[in-house]
């Protein structure tokens, strides 16, 4: 029996996150554990607490939330979790994370969490951000990519971040593997005033567009497909450090000469 472990960056009361268990927990052949931040923490990317501690609080059998982030979930849970985890599935996230979101993206860092912790990890966001949206579609494309993971895990060092369109199941065109894309923010900074004078700055997005790409996960969702991107913990960039190594050894043979 495969042990999955639950999390996410909307909370332990977030109804992405209570399909999934609701989903997964109707399987025979998985045992389902859940660790949730105890509120929202969306665009904590991967913070972990080092200096303070993390308390958990039972919300029902093998159901825990804890005053962290999602990175601290993972973290929590494959040391507290009596029987080793074979999966991290995170999410469902309230709201895509696709293009440069995976930088900034809770969701996302669990999953990264558990790859770094040597386990399959594996991100899930719906691209709604309505109240009433249905993760229903979701959460049964989650149990897809959960199984194929088990059965063909990728290779370490390799998370899997998904993107479902908020479109009924009807008009979902099908799942397309994709590159990130090329994610266009609208950002802004409102300065204000307190009652008594003091100044301070509020963060906002105006919105977001993309520009596209040939293949770009974007693009596909735009376009009513599922998107499925493989990340990879590696960021280095080698056509850079192929250069730079030619840079430093001419400059090191020029000043020998």
């Amino acid at each position: 029996m495969k042990h999955i472990l639950l999390v996410n960056d909307d909370g332990i009361d977030a109804p992405g996150l209570s399909e999934l268990d609701r989903v997964f927990g109707a399987q025979s052949d998985m045992r389902v554990s859940v660790i949730a931040p105890d509120r929202q923490r969306s665009a904590n990317s991967h913070y972990v607490n080092l200096w303070s501690p993390l308390r958990l609080k039972e919300h029902g059998p093998a159901r825990y939330a804890i005053d962290g982030t999602p990175a601290d979930c993972v973290k929590l849970g494959h040391f507290f979790l009596e029987s080793p985890v074979d999966l991290v599935v995170s999410g469902i996230n309230s709201g895509q994370n696709m293009g440069v979101d995976v930088y900034y993206s809770g969701t996302v860092a669990a999953a990264r969490e558990a790859v770094i912790n040597g386990l399959q990890g594996m991100a899930v966001s719906l691209s709604s951000k309505d109240e009433g949206a249905d993760y229903r579609y979701a959460a049964r494309v989650a149990l897809e990519q959960a199984r194929m993971l088990l059965s063909h895990p990728l290779p370490a060092g390799t998370l899997l971040n998904v993107n479902v369109p908020d479109l009924p199941e009807s008009e979902i065109r099908g799942i397309r593997v994709t590159r990130l894309g090329n994610r266009v923010y609208r950002d802004g900074l409102d300065r204000r005033l307190t009652p008594f004078g003091q100044t301070y700055f509020w963060l906002s997005c105006d919105g977001m567009s993309f520009t596209p790409c040939e293949n770009g996960d974007l693009d596909a969702v735009h376009a009513g497909y599922v998107a499925v991107t493989p990340l990879a913990l590696d960021a280095t960039d080698y056509a850079s450090l192929s250069l730079l190594d030619g840079q430093i050894r001419q400059r090191e043979a020029d000043t020998v000469q």
